[in-house]
């Protein structure tokens, strides 16, 4: 069994200066690090929250000139620590729309896995609001776990969390630790964002690792913010609030054993008809 580690969970508010967004996240990684936090987990669009929805196609850079790609790596190779980057707009090759993508970049700065979010957010709110992500980006279309040295990461996207299928086919693939970055509205984050995050836990067994959006941004958008360090049984270790700053706990992956056993329902599917 691999030993416990510190995890942390960065929160911000960003904006549509990709620059200026890489470095407030390069400040709370650093603070992070030096707090003992191994693996540093960063929210969705962490390098930009463009205001104009049809604008971000065309803002959307290639992987391999990206600057936060480049500014990531290099500080996880300089300070030793794992990170994730909750996701970026990333251009595709010889296609209209973008890629949401999240990447696991390692201790010695090279990207090891990445994933494109495969549930993409349209939908009409109650206060007006309007979202429509499919006209902007291309769904993935495969889930993604990754190796850590202290086991295996899952790798989803903010409205993947409401689609508990890919959690628990995570978890029964090997999955100890779930990563939901997210740039959550405040309307459906009062409503959800505790619950399912708790849900997700407690129906894997894993621990839930949930960095987030917080606050106003350009253009009036609001995201919810409470980044959230979830156990394995469902009990909520830290909850980042509604400012920027990071928070962090201590994951022991003993504890997602114990979970499991305790409440071995990964191991109880049956086939039904309907």
């Amino acid at each position: 069994m691999s030993q416990a580690f510190k995890a942390a969970c960065v929160q911000v508010t960003a904006g549509r200066d990709i620059e200026a967004n890489i470095e407030v996240a390069a400040v709370l990684i650093r603070q992070a690090a030096k707090d003992g936090a191994r693996l540093i987990c960063l929210p969705e669009n962490v390098s930009m929250l463009e205001s104009d929805q049809k604008m971000v196609p065309e803002r959307a850079l290639y992987e391999e000139d990206h600057p936060a790609l480049t500014a990531f790596s290099s500080l996880a190779k300089d300070a030793r620590i794992w990170i994730l980057v909750g996701s970026l707009s990333i251009r595709l090759h010889n296609q209209p729309r973008a890629a949401n993508r999240s990447y696991l970049i390692d201790d010695r700065g090279r990207v090891v896995a990445s994933y494109d979010k495969i549930h993409l957010f349209d939908v009409n709110l109650a206060n007006g609001e309007t979202y429509r992500e499919s006209n902007n980006f291309k769904p993935g279309e495969r889930a993604v776990l990754a190796e850590t040295p202290w086991g295996s990461l899952g790798m989803t996207v903010c409205y993947d969390l409401r689609f508990p299928h890919l959690y628990r086919r995570l978890a029964q693939a090997g999955a100890s630790f779930l990563a939901v970055p997210a740039a959550f509205t405040r309307p459906t984050g009062e409503a959800h964002w505790h619950t399912l995050l708790r849900a997700r836990a407690i129906e894997t067994g894993c621990y839930v690792l949930a960095p987030a959006q917080c606050g106003e941004h350009e253009g009036g958008r609001k995201t919810y913010g409470h980044s959230l360090i979830v156990s394995p049984w469902g009990e909520i270790l830290q909850d980042g609030g509604e400012e920027p700053g990071y928070i962090s706990a201590f994951i022991d992956p003993a504890e997602v054993a114990q979970a499991r056993q305790r409440i071995p329902s990964l191991t109880h599917d049956r086939d039904f008809s309907l």
